[in-house]
């Protein structure tokens, strides 16, 4: 395969090294986010069992962010050095190991521990993955690679609610422990065997791969390296220092924590406003009822996530981004001001879909204006401060929602938070669409589609 190969020969290698590279990248990510927020679907019999509050479930990640926040740029920066196989499988043991060991905790203070051990475990996975895009796809194949990888987001809570609603329901006979417990138990088992499987069979680079023949590597690395040439032509910033010195990596540092202030809060206290509007409507459905009605919003945000970068593979990354997070606002309005259990699951159906949706394609903005060890730290940057929503958010939900008996007020505020992201995403994307001018390559694949 060469520069100039047939188009349908360029589509399917993309699609060989997405169906190469991201089942096993998938698996991790998914086992990630369940892991991170399993707390929030076995919130209600644990809190039970062990006498906690809604501030202290929103403590709890908190704590998982300080640990995540405080490892993620040395994680990436050792991701860089030593090689995502095997860096990001020993995050997966790491992880799977705090998580199955949460099944013994008997006290606030020791799941406290374990959070941030679990936070500090799990820093390197998701800056990790997104770096790890940029060694194999040029940013037109990442306008399609992001939102496809991402999308296993919404994922997660597709599997992980009913997962961890039979885990509840039946999880005592599998393991002997009451729900929750089998919940973290069977959860951390299973991200040690996907961090074995991932070390075995993923490959660090193009250069790497022997399922890739030698001129399929030779023309992904062309590309790459074209790409690479562009940035530097365009003075894109190359070194660490570089990235945390932009102004840009922090606007869009705070990009991120807009556009996910509300991932968390819904992550760990959907089952919870779901279980609080029915109850004011005179029904109780019981812990697994809300775990699996929460699923539906992600499903729902799945659809839209892979529809949408085909509907609108040729407008701007930014366009893309900002849109679906204005849907994502609307949607957690109305599910604030709806006291109506269906209205409500409309609200957060729009609002999962526009957050997810903007979120995938948010990655192909900070990833135009970075290149080398500034890519590797601007993403961790971003990813980290970002993330300070994960400290931020459940902790302001579970405390508006204990001091007013609602949750109106909370969701309220994360719709104003959002409307502050799309502000700073158009002030500051198009500045960074604009350092980058298309190659050669680039314009004549520029109709390509995969």
């Amino acid at each position: 395969m060469t520069e100039t190969g047939s188009a349908p020969d360029r589509t399917k290698l993309w699609r060989k090294v997405a169906l190469r590279t991201f089942p096993l990248l998938g698996a991790a990510y998914v086992l990630g986010y369940i892991d991170r927020v399993n707390i929030g679907f076995v919130a209600a019999p644990m809190s039970r069992d062990l006498g906690l509050t809604n501030v202290q479930i929103g403590l709890t990640s908190t704590l998982f962010f300080i640990g995540y926040i405080i490892a993620t740029v040395p994680s990436n920066l050792a991701l860089r050095r030593f090689g995502a196989p095997t860096w990001i499988g020993c995050t997966l043991l790491a992880w799977g190991t705090v998580t199955a060991v949460m099944a013994a905790v008997d006290s606030a203070g020791a799941l406290y521990v374990l959070r941030v051990l679990l936070g500090l475990a799990e820093a390197g996975l998701a800056p990790g993955v997104l770096l790890y895009i940029t060694y194999w796809f040029p940013a037109k194949q990442r306008a399609w690679a992001y939102p496809v990888f991402v999308s296993v987001i919404a994922v997660s809570g597709i599997v992980g609610a009913p997962l961890s609603a039979g885990l509840l329901e039946w999880g005592q006979h599998l393991t002997g422990m009451v729900g929750w417990r089998s919940v973290f138990l069977v959860e951390g088992v299973i991200t040690v065997v996907v961090g074995i499987l991932l070390m075995a069979r993923l490959a660090k680079s193009p250069a790497t791969a022997k399922w890739l023949s030698t001129s399929e590597r030779r023309y992904i690395q062309e590309q790459l390296d074209a790409e690479a040439a562009l940035k530097r032509n365009s003075a894109v910033p190359a070194r660490i220092t570089d990235a945390l010195k932009s102004g840009r990596v922090w606007a869009l540092a705070f990009a991120f924590f807009a556009l996910t202030f509300g991932i968390y809060a819904f992550s760990y206290f959907l089952p919870q406003m779901l279980q609080l509007l029915t109850n004011k409507r005179g029904a109780s459905p019981t812990d697994v009822t809300s775990v699996l009605l929460s699923a539906i919003p992600s499903a729902f945000a799945l659809l839209v996530m892979l529809v949408w970068p085909k509907v609108f593979a040729q407008r701007s990354a930014v366009f893309s981004t900002t849109l679906p997070l204005c849907v994502g606002t609307a949607g957690v309005v109305l599910a604030a001001m709806t006291d109506n259990r269906i209205a409500f699951l409309v609200g957060t159906c729009l609002s999962f879909a526009g957050i997810y949706t903007s979120l995938s394609q948010f990655w192909r903005i900070p990833v135009l204006g970075l290149t080398g060890a500034a890519a590797a730290a601007g993403i961790a940057v971003i990813n980290s401060s970002g993330n300070l929503t994960g400290i931020v958010s459940p902790l302001l939900t579970g405390s508006i929602q204990q001091a007013t008996g609602s949750f109106r007020y909370a969701l309220l505020l994360i719709a104003l938070v959002m409307v502050l992201g799309v502000v700073t995403v158009l002030a500051v994307g198009p500045r960074i669409e604009r350092m980058n001018t298309e190659s050669p390559t680039q314009s004549q694949e520029r109709k390509e589609t995969v």
